[in-house]
């Protein structure tokens, strides 16, 4: 989120139902999953690192300090992972540091996994920011461009040439955002020596949250058989009480393999099945997919076993693989956003991936106390702001029933600059990279393939030529897609103090949106700063009196339009979080309904009381409380 003096719209596309409207890599990216044919190995913890402080920061490549290991090139530093580097150290250099970092572990390899040359070995990086490359024991095995997402390669070639020494990892990543970036930045040089030291330079961003870098979810070793199930695509519907899982199957190693497909029950009992690579699984009596608070039993996932055998020179294969999949239906109608055929009301929060000392650091404790808060707040829903968020995230939303619009990476896309070839080609490549990691998860519904980009400059062609479409004219990409979702800060970023402007701007906002494109609309983000105990009668700017008021403003206009055609309210933001340092933030964005810590403020409550009465309007709850007595 910038700071707009005028309201944004970024676009929003349902899930296809269709196989072809997935645009599927050359291999898939199934999250590792343990079976009898396959094993994981998690690599966090403390690893050693570097970070180039060279002038050209390319000192690294020039000693190629990849070819041994990274203590015997020089001094190097314990460094959690996953974790953002920024806030691990007393070193103001590195909180900032923009350029070239360097991990590096050791990692004793099982026995079996090396003498079995049937047995293929992966290395898994679940994300890391924003340009890495990947040397084992010295030789490069990958790269990858763009952060929030995973990448791997197979390794077991290279740790078998040598099965008595252990494995060494070095991972290099370079934070560093251009104009071609996701999100994008620049590097800006200042030359003047009478006012900036030899080699001064700033990285420029045009987004409201810390460039936190680094390692930022797990490092995994994974195994699989030489033939294995690479990819699954499901999509599901269902008629009357029969539901429908259609499904597809994806397999490397092998020529031909034998497929068994079995769809089991919460208590294990096989409810379909079927064979062969692609194929529809019929499950009588189904219970479907609802989203956290719209029905009685929530967030049902049956588990999908898909079995693999195949012979190759004599040897034969077999590999398991278990996918949760919920089934459930979307649609979009002028007026309505229905899942399973109900209409759904989006009441929820925008979040980050964001807390102290960890920075963007995977960490389960916030997580599940980040569910915790979801659930007592009465939220059915977040957008995944303002990029893809965690495998481990999704998979809680699926568990949970919490409905997800996800977001690629493409926030701050607001010079003209970035508005060509090469950060289109990046652009595509980033959302084949989402959808095919994020298709099969129940929970999303919805992708969202930009944030508040350009919205000044004049029509010209369209950007994508795409299943995903996007044009960042906003008034003319509205016609593509199925929801409209608006940003809009009315008394705070413009008219600010003057809470009795908001009814009428909002309701303007929502009439000129639908009078023109006659399709639902969703709050995308609202709101405003509060600093935690600042209080103030009548309500004044940065209070959280005044935080409340602009809450309590919006939402009596929600309740006017909410019988119409907005379909949907995600508060900006779930909690503070981390900014670069300017004079309009006090360490951080303060518009978080709870702090950093996770402690409320009194919008928290505001918030809750309005989401239970939400959830409890739609009829489709048992009226036993008004509130959730515990979790």
């Amino acid at each position: 989120m910038l700071l707009p003096a005028r309201f944004y719209v970024f676009r929003v596309l349902c899930l296809f139902a269709v196989f072809e409207a997935v645009c599927l890599l050359d291999t898939g990216m199934l999250f590792p999953r343990e079976s009898s044919s396959r094993e994981v190995k998690e690599l966090n913890g403390r690893w050693d690192f570097r970070a180039d402080k060279s002038p050209n920061r390319n000192q690294g490549f020039e000693k190629a300090w990849y070819k041994s290991p990274l203590a015997e090139t020089g001094p190097v530093i314990d460094m959690p992972v996953p974790a953002s580097y920024n806030d691990i150290t007393q070193d103001p250099t590195l909180r900032d540091f923009i350029g070239w970092v360097w991990y590096e572990r050791e990692v004793v390899v099982p026995s079996r996994w090396i003498a079995d040359e049937g047995t293929r070995v992966v290395l898994r990086v679940g994300s890391a920011h924003y340009y890495s490359i990947v040397w084992v024991n010295g030789v490069k095995v990958t790269e990858h461009n763009g952060g929030h997402l995973p990448f791997e390669a197979e390794i077991g070639s290279l740790i078998r040439k040598d099965p008595t020494q252990p494995c060494r990892i070095t991972i290099a990543v370079n934070n560093t955002l251009t104009l071609d970036t996701l999100p994008p930045g620049n590097i800006q040089h200042m030359d003047d020596h009478t006012k900036y030291p030899d080699g001064f330079f700033v990285q420029n961003i045009y987004f409201d949250f810390f460039n936190y870098a680094g390692i930022h979810r797990s490092v995994l070793l994974y195994t699989t058989p030489k033939a294995y199930v690479d990819d699954i695509t499901v999509v599901t519907d269902f008629s009357d009480n029969t539901g429908l899982a259609y499904y597809k199957v994806s397999v490397q190693g092998a020529a031909t393999a034998t497929l068994s497909v079995t769809l089991m029950e919460k208590n294990g009992h096989c409810v379909a099945t079927s064979s062969g690579p692609s194929g529809v699984l019929k499950v009588v009596d189904v219970n479907l997919w609802w989203p956290y608070l719209m029905h009685e039993n929530p967030a049902y996932l049956y588990s999908m076993e898909v079995r693999l055998t195949a012979t190759d020179d004599g040897s034969t294969y077999e590999d398991v693989y278990t996918l949760p999949v919920g089934i459930r239906t979307v649609n979009v109608t002028s007026t309505q956003f229905l899942i399973n055929n109900k209409p759904f009301y989006f009441h929820g929060v925008n979040k980050h991936e964001d807390s102290d000392i960890r920075g963007k650091g995977f960490d389960w404790p916030l997580i599940v106390k980040d569910f915790n808060l979801l659930k007592w707040l009465g939220a059915n829903s977040f957008r995944t702001s303002h990029y893809p968020y965690a495998e481990e995230i999704l998979q809680m939303c699926d568990r949970h029933g919490i409905v997800v619009i996800d977001e690629c990476p493409g926030v701050g896309i607001k010079d003209i600059r970035s508005f060509g070839n090469a950060s289109l080609t990046h652009h595509l490549a980033v959302m084949d990279e989402l959808v095919l990691r994020d298709k099969n998860h129940a929970s999303v519904v919805m992708w969202s393939v930009a944030n508040e980009p350009a919205a000044e400059m004049p029509p010209a062609d369209f950007y994508f030529n795409h299943s995903l479409s996007l044009h960042y004219d906003m008034w003319n990409a509205a016609p593509y897609v199925d929801v409209i979702c608006v940003n809009s800060y009315f008394s705070w970023y413009h008219d600010p103090g003057h809470l009795e402007v908001i009814p009428i701007q909002l309701r303007a906002q929502f009439e000129n949106w639908y009078g023109k494109y006659q399709k639902p609309i969703i709050q995308s983000e609202y709101g405003a700063d509060a600093v935690p105990g600042l209080h103030s009668d009548p309500p004044l700017m940065f209070s959280e009196e005044y935080q409340k008021a602009v809450l309590q403003s919006y939402h009596n206009v929600f309740d006017q339009k909410r019988k119409q055609y907005v379909i949907g309210e995600l508060i900006w933001n779930f909690a503070d979080f981390m900014t670069a340092q300017e004079i309009t933030r006090v360490v951080g964005n303060k518009k978080g309904i709870f702090t950093r810590e996770r402690q409320p403020k009194a919008a928290a409550f505001i918030l809750k009381e309005r989401y239970w009465r939400l959830a409890n309007e739609t009829g489709r709850l048992p009226v036993w409380t008004k509130y959730p007595c515990s979790f």
